[in-house]
């Protein structure tokens, strides 16, 4: 069981590593999801998340496909797009995934790990999942 903390890790490099050490048979505990960052400029991420979220309820909303507004759920999205989640082994290691926006009780005496390689370089345009998921309309609070 591991616990990592997604503050100030770029989303996309965080995630690859989560899929790679879930394929592998690890529990994983991601806190702090609000605080994970997206490289690129934030007018232009918060209009491409809320278009594609638009577009997705617009046309079929039965049928889907159901793009998630929360933050600890977007993150968990862009794990399982790096996944085989319709085959045995990508959905066992899916359901290894736990995300939470800000850090439960039961972790809180906890000491969460960082990647190295996962952190934000110097001079990169970004915007956090929390200020992405509260411009979609996300009411979700953090955890306390």
């Amino acid at each position: 069981m591991a616990v990592v903390d997604a503050s100030g890790l770029i989303l996309g490099r965080l995630c690859t590593h989560l899929a790679k050490r879930l394929l592998n048979g690890e529990e994983i505990f991601v806190v702090n999801a609000e605080k994970a960052l997206v490289s690129g400029r934030s007018v232009q991420l918060k209009e491409h998340y809320k278009h594609r979220t638009e577009r997705a309820s617009s046309q079929m909303k039965a049928k889907g496909p159901y793009y998630p507004r929360t933050a600890d759920m977007m993150l968990k999205r862009a794990v399982r797009g790096m996944l085989q989640y319709k085959k045995p082994r990508g959905r066992d290691a899916y359901r290894r995934l736990k995300v939470y926006v800000g850090v439960p009780k039961e972790f809180q005496d906890m000491t969460a790990e960082t990647l190295e390689s996962a952190k934000k370089p110097h001079l990169v345009k970004y915007t956090s999942l929390g200020e992405i998921a509260k411009h979609m309309g996300s009411s979700r609070e953090v955890a306390r």
